[in-house]
């Protein structure tokens, strides 16, 4: 690494007159992702009418299984990348979901489904082999990716159910999704941050591609 990849040494008090700013602009920024929530949780929501079939562990499931007994249900389409291939973003997101966080979900009645057009001999291999512990379906055979808008992507998706009809709350994708890694808001916190290619960070810092 380069020895000039550093932050200018100032004053202490310099430092806080440029953290006081940075702060400013992190309460407004904060501010407007309580109003961006504000508006989802206004979202008006759309009835699921497709009874779709998941294979689950011990066979077929419906997406009202999915919420195992709970009124919300959030669910994580992990893109189908062929035989024996992973999506490694998935990969990534899938690493970020401890048990401990499934079971605070819970607590609050959301259950958490994570779903894949892949068979689901090759999910639940690919669970095991990661020592993941999250709930699993394969939607091979169905419609259900596509009719979420996943198209061929990956897709995070929450539910909400009266009784046995369910409804399609919120959906995300891309940076929507990206966001909500741990170890991507810890990084971002960082002087090199994610140490990524498309990050806007001063010259020398170091980065590398996305996936490399």
């Amino acid at each position: 690494m380069n020895n000039s990849a550093r932050p200018p040494i100032v004053s202490a008090e310099e430092w806080q007159q440029e953290r006081d700013a940075l702060l400013a602009a992190e309460k407004e920024a904060t501010r407007a992702l309580d109003a961006l929530a504000a508006r989802r949780r206004r979202l008006p929501m759309v009835a699921i009418t497709e009874p779709y079939e998941f294979q689950g562990a011990d066979g077929p499931v419906t997406l009202l299984d999915l919420f195992d007994g709970r009124d919300q249900l959030v669910v994580y389409q992990f893109m189908d990348a062929g035989p024996d291939a992973f999506c490694p973003g998935c990969t990534a997101f899938s690493e970020n979901i401890p048990p401990a966080a499934l079971t605070r979900l819970a607590d609050r009645g959301v259950s958490w489904a994570t779903v894949s057009d892949m068979p689901y001999e090759q999910l639940a291999g690919y669970r095991q082999q990661r020592g993941w512990t999250m709930p699993i379906a394969s939607s091979k055979g169905t419609s259900f990716a596509a009719d979420s808008g996943a198209g061929g992507g990956f897709l995070l998706s929450t539910y909400l159910r009266d009784g046995e009809q369910v409804h399609r709350t919120y959906s995300t994708t891309q940076r929507g999704v990206d966001r909500l890694l741990f170890t991507h808001d810890i990084l971002d916190l960082t002087v090199y941050g994610r140490q990524e290619d498309w990050e806007d960070s001063p010259a020398g810092w170091p980065q590398h591609p996305t996936y490399g």
